[in-house]
């Protein structure tokens, strides 16, 4: 057994001999430092050689280039789309758009796409990223003409799930994530306000259903809702402002 004191000698060493070790040291130290110096000031050249990092812009006219020649036929030139199965773009979050048509593609190595769909898969297919974020971008600063809602009842009722969810079935209220307004977040929510109702609820059905699998948020409060609740809530999104 080592006991303190012995301990102590085992580490301690006479001054004779600690002195050229102290000193040994310290040059060791110097040189670290100079290296350290020298590094820091490659380093520095070499960033600002290089300069800051360049961002990406979007390219507004080959947006609408993409927008004209691939999507025009389901969602109009200006992302207006006059058929109601098929979402309005216009005026919607770029980052968004962009998200979505980055789930609609088979990355490598995946066994399918995160979004499933046979139409959009094969559009979405041909884009590249530049093409993704220009068309993105494009139809982001286009003016949304919206849709409007017609049944009465109907509306009230979805006006009623968006302010304050279904507690009793575990729905939450949707303007938490979408605002009172329906203008969503950039790039976490999207806006809602003026969609098409019968594509928002047969938004909503897939998403219950399992058949659109990219938001494992909106799968959970879909499951709470009925097929009543899904269009009552569409039915006042289309109405929203």
């Amino acid at each position: 057994m080592i006991t303190q004191a012995s301990s102590c000698r085992l580490f301690s060493a006479p001054s004779s001999t600690l002195v050229p070790i102290n000193k040994l040291a310290v040059k060791a130290l110097q040189m670290m430092h100079a290296l350290v110096f020298v590094g820091a000031a490659l380093a520095t050249g070499v960033l600002q050689a290089a300069g800051p990092a360049k961002v990406a812009v979007a390219d507004l006219a080959k947006g609408q280039a993409v927008a004209s020649a691939v999507c025009v036929a389901c969602h109009a030139a200006d992302g207006n789309s006059a058929i109601s199965m098929y979402p309005i773009l216009a005026g919607q979050h770029a980052a968004y758009l962009a998200k979505q048509l980055h789930n609609y593609q088979v990355k490598p190595g995946a066994a399918g796409a995160e979004r499933a769909n046979a139409i959009m898969a094969g559009f979405a297919a041909t884009l590249s990223e530049d093409d993704i974020r220009n068309v993105a971008a494009y139809y982001s600063a286009q003016s949304i003409k919206p849709a409007y809602s017609k049944d009465k009842a109907l509306t009230e009722k979805g006006q009623r799930i968006y302010r304050a969810g279904i507690p009793a079935q575990g729905v939450p209220a949707c303007a938490g994530c979408h605002g009172p307004n329906g203008s969503g977040i950039p790039s976490q929510y999207p806006r809602l306000s003026g969609q098409h109702a019968d594509y928002a609820a047969a938004t909503l059905a897939a998403f219950k259903s399992g058949e659109r699998a990219n938001s494992g948020q909106m799968m959970a409060i879909a499951k709470g809702m009925n097929d009543v609740d899904m269009k009552a809530v569409a039915e006042y999104l289309a109405g929203l402002r």
